[in-house]
């Protein structure tokens, strides 16, 4: 098995250990990880749409974009 080059014991070695989070920013990563998983769920929930742009709702924050252009309703 061919061992990748970047990996090595050394380089692993070198890097600093990262700084322990406070509670709150435990919570906080926690709570945007919950709200994350919940919106994947709620989005799988709706319907496909057919023959539609690609990519996420163009509507969802007020506002409409076409080619680079864009327009608030």
């Amino acid at each position: 098995m061919i061992e990748e080059p970047g990996k090595t014991e050394a380089a692993d070695a070198g890097e600093k250990p990262q700084k322990a989070l406070t509670p709150e920013a435990q919570r906080a990563l926690a709570e945007a990880e919950a709200r994350r998983q919940k919106y994947r769920a709620a989005e799988a929930q709706l319907p496909k749409e057919i023959g539609g742009r690609g990519g996420k709702e163009p509507g969802r924050y007020g506002d409409w974009e076409v080619k680079g252009l864009a327009s608030d309703f």
